[in-house]
């Protein structure tokens, strides 16, 4: 069941973050990293800033155990009455809050984005991209409600589609402006954004009307049920607050740097939420209904054999990943960005930020396979005080780091932090007795750790000896780069089979059972 639906999200992820590689393609050829990416880029991160802080993190930690919980014990009605309850109250508070964020947004641009304050132009334009981009915290509240509770009862798909509609309305808009049907690229980009919120909602919508779940909003109360919804969201959302803090400060101490800094960072993160996407995302959406079903039967044992999978899962696909990512962050980030307006100095400066970023790619992943041991026991207070410190951790290594490697210091603390954060999570589950790593997530992992360090030997001798060819024609970079991630997979799944890392038999068990 475990394999299903991490295949079913990382699939349909995989398809999403394809296109959403074919949209930043188009996004760094339209618009570069000049003044008009940068201001688009905060005005995209701002809501998703919001949406990260109550609608997603928080939000589900809360509902979606809740949720189980009825559905397993009360039945479809209870469960569906107490979302009802829960999106009214959800429904009122954002849209107010929605409409607040409007009129105080020069202000809390100053907040964001204070060294934008010193380019009158570049301020305004992001003040008025993010009035654009703002009302997308509402739909994707909604977004997170519906997908709720449609992997409460293991429908995984609808959800996991959803933001393929984002990439395809914001690759119609990039095409509209190439060919000079829209204007305004900033602008456009930004109406695009709304209305792929718009968009996504109305999918997650029929959805739920065909699984029989559809809610109407009836007048917001605050009833037991929403009472006890949002006390355990309370530390939820200061724990995603932090997290998100994190990439507040990231985006402010980037506004301080040279122009571009912020769109650098922003690119050098969309590849690597490739792997993130397709597995750490996967991963904790799938584990999280899961353990908390387990764990209301008393199946103990079971809810230990399914977190030791997941964490096993994410590792042999997660560690080969971030070798490869690093070792050939600069051939990628030239291939995937280096036209038009994107320089070659613009796909340097993206690759050093990406090495960094792959460097804790690991722990971001492992990050997401842990957190359900806590969430599904209803313990959303642990990984706030645990997230406080990585937190501290990261702005202050950030602010040290920025001096010596500028925008990829960083990236580097971002990354560093994740792993203090992982290794933290991870030992508190193990002295609670909710957690004993098994002998096979041991020895797999060990494996697969001697086999990516000998997959990424290789591609460095091989990028070193294509250098010359990677500034060649578009085409001959792209089959460059294609030959050196096929004969890295080769060599990785070669040492693998070798290692016992992975067998044919295991693989083939998992695709039967997705």
């Amino acid at each position: 069941m475990l394999y299903r639906a991490i295949f079913a999200l990382g699939g349909w992820t995989m398809a999403s973050r394809i296109l959403g590689f074919c949209r930043d393609v188009l996004v760094a050829g339209v618009i570069g990293a000049g003044m008009i990416a940068d201001a688009f880029f905060v005005a995209f991160k701002f809501p998703n800033f919001f949406r990260r802080l109550f609608a997603e993190g928080a939000f589900n930690a809360a509902f979606v155990p809740l949720f189980s919980q009825r559905l397993t014990q009360e039945g479809r009605f209870s469960a569906k009455l107490f979302a009802e309850q829960v999106a009214s109250m959800l429904v009122s508070i954002l849209a107010a809050f929605t409409l607040l964020a409007l009129l105080l947004m020069p202000w809390l641009m100053l907040l964001i984005a204070p060294g934008f304050s010193e380019q009158p132009e570049k301020f305004q334009l992001a003040v008025e991209l993010t009035r654009l981009t703002f009302p997308y915290l509402l739909f994707m509240a909604l977004l997170s409600l519906l997908g709720g509770m449609l992997n409460a009862l293991d429908r995984f798909a609808a959800t996991a589609a959803a933001p393929i509609l984002l990439n395809i309305i914001m690759i119609a808009v990039l095409l509209m402006v190439r060919v000079g049907i829209l204007a305004a690229p900033g602008q456009a980009l930004a109406w695009g954004v709304c209305l792929a919120g718009a968009g996504q909602f109305i999918w997650l919508a029929i959805a739920c009307h065909r699984a029989g779940l559809m809610i109407r909003l009836p007048r917001p109360r605050l009833t037991p049920g929403v009472r006890r919804l949002l006390i355990l969201m309370v530390p939820g959302i200061i724990g995603a607050g932090i997290v998100q803090i994190n990439l507040v400060v990231d985006i402010i101490l980037a506004t301080l740097l040279a122009e571009g800094s912020v769109s650098w960072l922003y690119y050098a993160d969309r590849i690597n939420q490739l792997p993130l996407g397709v597995v750490g995302i996967a991963v904790g959406v799938a584990l999280l209904p899961m353990l908390s079903r387990q764990l209301n039967a008393g199946e103990t044992d079971a809810a230990m054999n399914t977190q030791n999978r997941a964490i096993e899962f994410s590792l042999v696909l997660c560690i080969p990943a971030a070798a490869a990512l690093a070792v050939l962050a600069e051939p990628i980030a030239t291939v995937l960005f280096q036209r038009g307006q994107f320089s070659t100095e613009d796909a340097k400066a993206t690759a050093q930020a990406l090495a960094a970023f792959a460097f804790g790619l690991p722990a971001f992943v492992l990050i997401k396979a842990v957190v359900p041991g806590f969430f599904a026991r209803q313990d959303t207070a642990t990984p706030v005080k645990i997230a406080v410190v990585a937190m501290v951790v990261n702005i202050g290594l950030a602010m040290i780091l920025m001096q010596f490697l500028a925008h990829a210091g960083i990236a580097l603390a971002t990354a560093l932090s994740a792993w203090l954060n992982v290794l933290a999570l991870g030992v508190v589950l193990i002295r609670r007795g909710h957690f004993q790593a098994d002998g096979q997530l041991k020895s797999r992992s060990t494996k697969v750790i001697v086999s990516a360090a000998i997959m990424a030997a290789g591609l460095w001798f091989g990028a070193d000896q294509m250098r010359a060819i990677f500034e060649s024609t578009e085409l001959i970079r792209a089959v460059a780069l294609t030959s050196l991630v096929a004969g890295g997979l080769i060599l990785f799944f070669g040492c693998a089979q070798l290692t016992g890392a992975i067998r044919i038999a295991d693989l083939k068990y998992a695709l039967r059972r997705s």
